[in-house]
């Protein structure tokens, strides 16, 4: 294969995620092994993500168009990104996790809804529960009032159960 054949076909598979993801975020991967990053890759893959090292070039020619062309002047340097296609926190989250645990490499920056977020921007997404933790959340606010109805009406039931057994103890002994 010519290399001009696989740089494009490397542009249409980044065009793809890019197409199909909610969140993208750079990170540096100066330091990396190819073990870390294969165990990134499989982490990220777990929670429907990606991760692609690429030229910097062809990411920019990829993202032309996109919602994260705004990544543009971020692509300097030895750089990877980071495709979220389902949840938009997942991403960041496990990437700020890897960091920390490996101590190498850096999160630069991340696209979502088309606005460029910086590294500080980027760690309060990661910051932010996940899909399932709101969806948890909000199912228990629902259900809480619920909860109190029922634990009120069953109170009052109790209540006139207790009653009427001591009115029936009260008529017993007479």
């Amino acid at each position: 294969m010519s290399t001009k054949a696989f740089k494009q076909e490397k542009v249409e598979a980044m065009k793809e995620n890019f197409a199909k993801a909610k969140v993208a975020v750079v990170t540096e991967y100066r330091g990396l092994t190819v073990e870390e990053i294969t165990n990134l890759r499989r982490k990220l893959q777990k929670e429907h993500s990606d991760y692609m090292v690429t030229k910097n070039t062809l990411a920019k020619l990829a993202s032309k168009g996109t919602q994260f062309e705004v990544l543009a002047d971020t692509l300097k340097g030895p750089v990877a990104i980071a495709f979220g296609f389902q949840d938009e926190v997942a991403p960041a989250k496990i990437l700020t996790k890897f960091i920390k645990d490996v101590k190498k490499g850096e999160i630069i920056a991340a696209a979502l809804d088309g606005k460029l977020l910086n590294a500080k921007e980027t760690q309060v997404l990661a910051d932010l529960p996940s899909k399932e933790e709101l969806y948890a959340k909000m199912l228990g606010s629902i259900n809480s009032p619920a909860t109190g109805i029922v634990g009120a009406v069953n109170a009052v039931m109790s209540s006139l159960v207790r009653a009427m057994d001591q009115v029936a103890k009260q008529k017993a002994n007479v």
